[in-house]
């Protein structure tokens, strides 16, 4: 037999009979507590209350694109190179090291008895070895690259009110393996003369040379190799067994959640049953099985925080702390074996029993476990849902919450009166709904609006609340009007029969007046002729594109509080189109039905991302190919589509003031004139929704940006070349 052909290594080195029946002992045991403490996890969350959205549908599918989402490490690079070359390194090594571990197991407690001899030989156990010591080196590289981000500075994002000693140990523990491992390999090499021509364990070698030159013998290697065999066993059993119960869950827990994620979420919210009894977060039963996971999936990584705006502006809102605080909560009040050490008394509804001997609520204006201010303070952006690498859905808890306070009428007063005027006029402004149209008026005598409940049209017009009332944002109204008519587009509006699509009173929580505003349009809207609705606003182009389809109208037909008689769901298999209004007129450019030249205009602009329309909908290319068609010289911004800087606007962020030491609007537009390229030379800030119109008019004011910069509408900006090139 060749060299070669006997490459090969004892395992059990120096360990014997006992040794090793006390190794298969606690390996045993190891297991069994890892194997409980995943079920008792699991157990946990089947006690949250049902899911709305059917999270398990096509399973195979689902995991086979978890699968490739997680070894990928795709949400991991996403922004930020250094995270993801670290966590690559770090799954990678730690997977390798896995699987060789099962293999050399499998050759020794299955094939070795069964067939008399190894497969564990030869050029497979070369290999075996090289993969092991080149992903081991890996994977130590990456845990000191984590170690040397969270240790270079204790600031930042990886610190904060959840972080503790188990964030420590986890990382510890971690580099203890990986570098123990190549200790007891290099002390193996040095007591094991054969070993001495196996350049396939590079690392392993380099530490025995060091060893060598240190003056460890091949009997003093025989001597120690025992004990530290013993400690890294050990080790590496303690960190088997403690994974289920501490912050080593998310290995297991965030790939659950990336199988059971909603790519909707946020962009369509979960409708509520019409029971009565309902509740939505007056307890932890209240939330789903995934609402419960999202909190153990947490890696406490912070990037949602530092994603979100209302926490760059100084406002109480922590995204990360609000999925923390839930699940600490959880673990305080809960029973099973997995649970913190919260210490918190278990009270018949969920709750935690206070001194007084009431119950600490989920979320209220003292004393919740969540402040209704931090809820108060979310804009409903979806940034920190974009940003999270492993699919937590921040946005469907919040709205939960928001809605418990909602029922509670624990609402801000300027929400409460944003209310009553929807339900008493059916606008956000209080305004006669007779004056809906009344925008319309200004324009010229040859552009006409023509009545979509009496005309037949290609495209229903839903304008939308502000161009309609809002004097700014009737100037974008009338611009896209003349947009459409000089395309000879066939189109028409509600008048006084459209009311608030109620995207935003929706994710304020107010859910039963969001249903009466769904009913009525579904209503009208089968009363008119027409193809494709089109929308104005980005909010309004989410919630009757996402969330109309999807409300159960059957289950309401029996309320009488209910102003609808309709108990079929309208546009369920998407037979009716519906466009943000930068779609249609893009179309329309690239037909040449707008006669642009695409040099009419000389501006030196930047573009704004809407939420709705970016986030919410991945509508980045329409607006800037319209820009791009005037002429305008695009500069994009630092933060710019998937990462765009929210203006405030959104979650009733338009009709409420909060303590910030800046405005989402003035930040926004700091960044446009500083930290674009084209810096103080933009003359224009562009953007696609009346909301952001209003936000950054005001933050233009109140930041003292009026003499740098204009706020203009793609709309505006697409007439002005027009009528430039007429």
């Amino acid at each position: 037999m060749t060299p070669l052909q006997a490459a090969t290594r004892e395992t059990f080195w120096t360990i014997g009979p006992v040794g090793k029946a006390a190794f298969y002992w606690l390996a045993a045991v190891a297991v069994l507590v890892f194997l409980y403490g995943v079920y008792a996890r699991f157990a946990a969350y089947a006690r949250g209350s049902a899911d709305p959205r059917d999270r398990l549908s096509n399973l195979p599918g689902r995991v086979a694109d978890a699968t490739k989402t997680v070894l990928a490490n795709e949400n991991q690079f996403d922004g930020d190179l250094y995270t993801g070359v670290m966590h690559t390194f770090v799954l990678w090594g730690f997977l390798v090291l896995l699987v060789a571990t099962t293999i050399l197991g499998i050759d020794i407690d299955l094939y070795r008895p069964l067939t008399g001899e190894s497969f564990w030989v030869g050029d497979f156990y070369l290999a075996y070895q090289f993969a092991v010591d080149a992903f081991g080196l890996l994977f130590v590289v990456g845990v000191g690259m984590a170690g040397y981000r969270r240790y270079r500075t204790r600031e930042g994002r990886l610190w904060g009110k959840h972080t503790s000693l188990e964030d420590d140990a986890f990382v510890w523990t971690l580099f203890l393996l990986g570098v123990g491992g190549f200790v007891v390999e290099g002390v193996s090499m040095v007591g094991q003369p054969q070993r001495a021509t196996e350049t396939v364990s590079f690392v392993g070698m380099a530490l025995a040379t060091g060893f060598e030159a240190a003056g460890l013998t091949a009997a003093g290697a025989e001597a120690t190799y025992g004990v530290l065999w013993w400690s890294h066993s050990l080790l590496a059993f303690a960190f088997v067994a403690w994974i289920p119960y501490a912050k080593p869950f998310h290995m297991i827990s965030s790939f659950a959640n990336v199988v059971a994620r909603d790519e909707q979420a946020g962009a369509r919210l979960p409708n509520v049953p019409a029971d009565l009894d309902h509740s939505n977060a007056e307890s932890l039963e209240d939330f789903t099985w995934k609402e419960l996971m999202d909190g153990d999936a947490c890696t406490k990584c912070g990037r949602c925080t530092d994603a979100c705006p209302a926490d760059t502006v100084g406002r109480n809102l922590d995204p990360r702390n609000v999925i923390l605080d839930l699940k600490a909560y959880r673990e305080s009040v809960s029973d099973d074996p997995v649970a913190g050490s919260g210490g918190g008394a278990v009270a018949t509804d969920g709750g935690v029993a206070s001194a007084d001997g009431g119950t600490v609520p989920i979320v209220a204006d003292e004393g919740g476990v969540i402040d209704a201010e931090s809820m108060e303070s979310c804009m409903s952006c979806m940034a920190c849902m974009d940003a999270c690498p492993v699919d937590i859905e921040h946005l469907t808890s919040f709205t939960k919450m928001n809605r418990q306070l909602v029922d509670e009428g624990a609402v801000d007063s300027n929400l409460q009166d944003v209310f009553q005027d929807v339900m008493q006029k059916g606008n956000t402004f209080g305004e006669s709904q007779s004056a809906r149209g009344d925008w319309a008026d200004d324009l010229d005598d040859a552009v006409e609006v023509p009545d979509a409940r009496e005309t037949e049209v290609e495209y229903l017009w839903y304008v939308g609340d502000y161009p309609s009332f809002d004097d700014r944002n009737k100037k974008v109204a009338r611009a896209l009007a003349r947009l459409f008519d000089e395309a000879d587009v066939s189109f028409g509006i509600l008048f006084d029969d459209e009311k608030t699509d109620g995207n935003d009173i929706r994710r304020i929580g107010e859910e039963f007046l969001y249903l009466e505003l769904a009913g009525h349009h579904v209503e009208t809207f089968a009363d008119c002729e027409f193809e494709n609705i089109v929308c104005t606003d980005p909010h309004s182009y989410n919630t009757i594109k996402n969330e109309y389809p999807e409300v159960d109208f059957a289950e309401f037909a029996d309320d009488p509080m209910m102003p609808f008689d309709r108990e079929d769901p309208w546009n369920p298999d998407g037979e009716v189109d519906v466009f943000h209004w930068t779609q249609v007129v893009e179309e329309l450019v690239e037909d040449g039905r707008l006669d642009l030249a695409g040099d009419e205009l000389d501006y030196t602009v930047t573009y704004h991302d809407p939420c709705h329309l970016g986030r919410y909908n991945d509508e980045y290319e329409a607006p800037r190919e319209l820009i791009r068609a005037t002429g305008a010289d695009l500069h994009e911004m630092p933060r710019s589509r998937d990462d765009s800087f929210c203006c405030g606007g959104g979650g009733g962020g338009l009709w409420t003031e909060h303590d910030e030491e800046v405005k989402p609007s003035e930040e926004r537009l700091r960044e446009a004139v500083e930290d674009t390229d084209a810096g103080s030379e933009i003359e224009k800030f562009v953007v696609a929704c009346p909301m952001c119109t209003t936000m950054f008019e005001d933050g233009r004011k109140t930041g003292n940006f009026e003499e740098d910069v204009e706020i203009v509408d793609v709309a505006e900006l697409l007439i002005e070349a027009v009528e430039a090139g007429s």
